[in-house]
């Protein structure tokens, strides 16, 4: 039984799901701010870091491995091939697959953007005290 009458709706602070969107929010909008002058977004970064930890990956893989809906991953592709950063290549196995590498750009834009990726994620976590970070790390990973 729910512990709110069904004609009132609970409070938005007691709600999990209300801290996990504005936890969100917070982090794009701090890793944004730290590394503004790259023109990336964590959606950007992640592919791009995934690319290049697993050149020649598919599109199909880089979406699961990045937690990133399969639908839209092309038109991220996209941006990053338009900018120079990526490349789509055709597998050699399979015609319809498209392999993916970075450019020579990309792993330079990928190592310039690094200072400012690793200062958002301290001050993601810079309200916690230090003692608590990993555990609140452990509990994400959980989540």
């Amino acid at each position: 039984m729910s512990a709110f009458p069904p004609s009132l709706s609970p409070d938005l602070e007691d709600l999990p799901g209300f801290h996990i969107r504005r936890l969100q929010q917070i982090a794009v909008a701090v890793f944004l701010e730290e590394t503004q002058e790259h023109g990336l977004t964590p959606v950007q970064y992640a592919a791009m870091a995934a690319v290049q930890r697993q050149p020649e990956l598919d599109q199909r893989t880089l979406a699961r491995t990045i937690g990133f809906d399969t639908s839209t991953i092309g038109s991220v592709i996209d941006r990053l091939e338009a900018r120079g950063l990526m490349r789509r290549n055709a597998s050699p196995t399979d015609r319809r697959v498209r392999l993916l590498t970075l450019t020579p750009d990309g792993d330079t834009l990928l190592a310039e953007v690094q200072p400012g990726m690793l200062r958002a994620q301290a001050r993601m976590l810079e309200p916690l005290p230090p003692e608590q970070r990993e555990a609140f790390m452990e509990m994400l990973k959980v989540l």
